[in-house]
């Protein structure tokens, strides 16, 4: 159960993480049209020990016509780390991409940042309009660009992972990103449904394997057993962060 704590997260986060999720949840309303999505009640808020710091964990959800599940997660480990996670998952209806994005910070900054709209085809190619929009998003020239993880098949060749210099360079990311999701919401409500099985099909498989992916990272899921047990920690990777549709 959500206690005050809850009220003040947002506040009590790395101000870009928090500019961000601000940013990111407007940009949904005045682009989508939301509707609730039903998050477990033992999921939504919760409170946990890690390495004698505290773990705070708040969950957004919504959809839409077009998403069935747009998540943004805020976290909060202690003084140490804060944590901001996205995932938009389309309905299995529509052939659209997975919009992701990723921020991890602390005390002296932001360590990493990442943002993609990654492929759900079998060939692993973005949709057309996806890849000439972004193609002419101008990508600033940050300093510190950052390796993919092993696993990392599932992003697309506009994918951006780096760790930005505070102040300038988080800001050219906050609006990268808001790029990103500018052009995604325009082509998802510019889309139509698939009308045949086989695409659908095709859509279920290609998000599958994109939840399996993220699944294997070891980082995620060893922090959250460490803090609320291996039981609940596989049960919050697979029901709620990448859950797959029905």
């Amino acid at each position: 159960m959500a206690t005050d704590s809850a009220a003040t997260l947002l506040s009590r986060l790395h101000p870009a993480i928090a500019q961000l999720a601000t940013a990111l949840q407007h940009q949904w309303r005045d682009s989508l049209v939301l509707s609730p999505y039903a998050v477990p009640s033992d999921l939504g808020y919760v409170e946990g020990q890690l390495a004698g710091d505290r773990l705070i964990i708040e969950n957004h959800c919504y959809q839409t016509p077009q998403f069935r599940k747009l998540h943004l997660e805020l976290a909060k480990v202690g003084d140490n780390l804060d944590i901001l996670h996205c995932v938009m998952f389309p309905r299995p209806t529509y052939g659209l991409p997975l919009f992701g994005l990723d921020l991890v910070g602390g005390p002296k900054g932001l360590g990493a940042a990442i943002v993609d709209l990654s492929p759900v085809s079998r060939d692993r190619r973005l949709p057309p309009a996806y890849t000439a929009a972004l193609a002419d998003l101008a990508v600033p020239p940050f300093s510190h660009p950052r390796p993919l993880p092993d696993w990392g098949d599932i992003f697309s060749e506009f994918c951006t992972f780096i760790r930005p210099e505070p102040g300038a360079e988080e800001q050219q990311f906050i609006a990268h990103a808001l790029g990103f999701l500018a052009i995604h919401c325009q082509q998802a409500i510019a889309a139509l449904p698939v009308t045949s099985p086989e695409a659908e099909t095709e859509i279920r498989a290609g998000q599958r394997y994109y939840c399996q992916k993220q699944q294997q990272n070891d980082k995620t899921r060893r922090v959250l057993a460490q803090a609320f047990g291996a039981e609940w920690a596989d049960r919050y990777l697979t029901t709620l962060l990448f859950d797959l549709a029905d």
